[in-house]
């Protein structure tokens, strides 16, 4: 039975361990697994832009062999130009795989349905599960799992805060977070983190002013206020995100040489400041180079378990 990946929620404790443990050997050790896609073509369904994402899969399959093909939105047209149901049922007939980004979590769900390999969730609304394991594969080559770094998020409850909380209710971690009222986290996907944490030990703790949330933290994170077709909301989200930069006042706060993540692209003077952007403190890129490493994990982990020790 084949395994996909449209939500934290789909891996295990355990298999999220597996695949950030890849991954590190992966980092460490890229020509072991340099064949080991041979043969596989993957497909690329992307209805929004992308650098990371696009870039890192592509890459990461051609560095183990494999193929790609981009599907752009104008390519396809997915759900207007042929229902999603048939062109899934169309492309897993020609691809091993399918990475898809999409501006609703329903496509990609869909989808899966009836595409008879393997989907990747390179992005949707809901959830983003390739950022949040490079940023704990990130924050952890930092800060040692074993020492429990408190990480905080300040800004828009949106997808990737969703993933953020789910990788830590299922690693037993410890998030804080920040939004605005009216743009917090979906309740079912919070209850969700708050039922895993019961089990694990996690900590999920929410709150409305930033300070509080990144008080004492090992590591700040923040993301975009605007998003990808919100543009006709930046005028309003600008107003209603005031106060949550992340700024040298802000990190005062939270520990000293704490350290800042964004998962890119970054609005600078927005949601965080030129200076935090060029601190010293500031893993962006780091977080940026690592979902190279945790896509070729997770491809490795769907595809190809046994590549490397």
């Amino acid at each position: 039975m084949f395994k996909s990946l449209i939500s934290i929620n789909d891996l295990s404790t355990e298999e999220i361990r597996k695949i950030m443990e890849l991954a590190a050997k992966v980092k460490a050790r890229p020509q072991e697994v340099r064949d080991a896609l041979e043969g596989h073509i993957f497909g690329f369904i992307f209805e929004k832009p992308s650098t990371r994402t696009w870039v890192s899969f592509q890459a990461g399959i051609y560095s183990m062999g494999g193929g790609a093909i981009y599907l752009g939105p104008e390519d396809i047209k997915l759900g207007i130009r042929e229902e999603v149901r048939d062109v899934a049922r169309v492309l897993s007939r020609y691809l091993s795989g399918v990475v898809m980004r999409t501006f609703s979590h329903w496509t990609i769900t869909e989808f899966q349905d009836y595409f008879e390999k393997p989907v990747i969730n390179g992005l949707s609304d809901l959830e983003h599960p390739c950022q949040a394991l490079a940023d704990y594969m990130t924050l952890y080559e930092k800060i040692p799992a074993d020492k429990d770094p408190v990480l905080a998020f300040v800004g828009d409850g949106n997808n990737v805060l969703h993933s953020l909380m789910l990788v830590a209710a299922k690693l037993g971690a410890k998030i804080h977070y920040a939004t605005p009222k009216k743009y917090e986290p979906k309740p079912k996907l919070l209850a969700l983190a708050r039922q895993i944490a019961k089990k694990t030990g996690a900590v999920i703790e929410g709150f409305s002013d930033p300070a509080e949330a990144v008080k004492d933290a090992d590591a700040v994170y923040t993301d975009v206020w605007v998003s990808m077709g919100e543009e006709a909301m930046r005028q309003k989200k600008l107003k209603d995100f005031k106060g949550m930069q992340v700024n040298k006042e802000l990190l005062k706060n939270a520990k000293k040489d704490a350290l800042v993540m964004h998962c890119l692209p970054a609005h600078r003077g927005e949601e965080i400041t030129n200076d935090v952007m060029e601190s010293k403190n500031c893993v962006v890129f780091d977080e940026a180079e690592n979902r190279l490493h945790i896509q070729k994990a997770i491809l490795l982990y769907l595809f190809n378990q046994g590549a490397i020790q």
